[in-house]
């Protein structure tokens, strides 16, 4: 089978969550073998054990997911902190800890991170949510330049307004709070699902060969 990934395997999580199901399908369209998994890694075990399962990982797509608890920073207790940091950056740990290894010996693999836009820009009620994706962007700009000699590239998006059914959900789309969002959005519409995988795809193939420690705004403007 041809295609941009032919021949790679490909190790997407949480692969019912957010733009996930898309991401499996594009990269599958590109001929890549792709272990979509589901698994809770908030267990401490789970992400080495995904890794070990997949045998030899080409790609890691960390699409990690988190409900937003939606409250003012001085509203959030530490316990919506630690959810949000087992969530999206300890797992993120563990897996980049188990597959690089492999990856350094075959001098050869993409890390590719679902990150968010409210990472970039002061979103109000996201204090501990942006707090967890900005901790991921550091991450992946200090994992990327540990690595880069060694023919392997670590990059991420920082994702909004994207159709999913984590963020926005149909009943969302038809509220005034999220048309109030979109005026403030310059394209003027969310993208498709499709659209941000066809672009992690970019950063899973050749294209992003000399790319290290990136962190792409894909926001329709809202971050530019």
């Amino acid at each position: 089978m041809g295609g941009r990934l032919a021949g790679r395997r490909v190790v997407v999580t949480d692969c019912d969550e957010l733009i996930g199901p898309e991401i499996v399908a594009v990269f599958r369209e590109e001929g890549a073998e792709v272990l979509a998994d589901r698994r809770d890694l908030t267990q401490p075990s789970a992400a080495a054990a995904l890794i070990e399962e997949a045998g030899q990982g080409d790609v890691l797509v960390a699409n990690l997911a988190a409900k937003v608890p939606g409250k003012l920073a001085h509203e959030s207790d530490d316990a919506e902190l630690d959810l949000m940091l087992d969530r999206l950056v300890r797992p993120l740990h563990r897996l980049t800890r188990a597959v690089l290894p492999q990856m350094m010996a075959r001098r050869q693999g993409k890390i590719v991170v679902v990150g968010a836009g409210a990472a970039l820009r002061g979103v109000p009620r996201r204090a501990v949510y942006a707090a967890a994706r900005a901790a991921q962007h550091g991450y992946v700009r200090s994992v990327a330049v540990e690595v880069a000699r060694h023919n392997i590239q670590v990059n991420a998006t920082a994702q909004t307004f994207v159709e999913n059914p984590t963020y926005f959900p149909p009943e969302y789309q038809a509220t005034d709070e999220f048309r109030a969002r979109m005026e403030n959005v310059p394209a003027g519409r969310l993208a498709t699902a499709r659209e941000a995988a066809q672009f992690l795809l970019t950063l899973a193939g050749p294209e992003s060969d000399f790319l290290v420690g990136q962190i792409f705004p894909f926001t329709g403007g809202w971050v530019h």
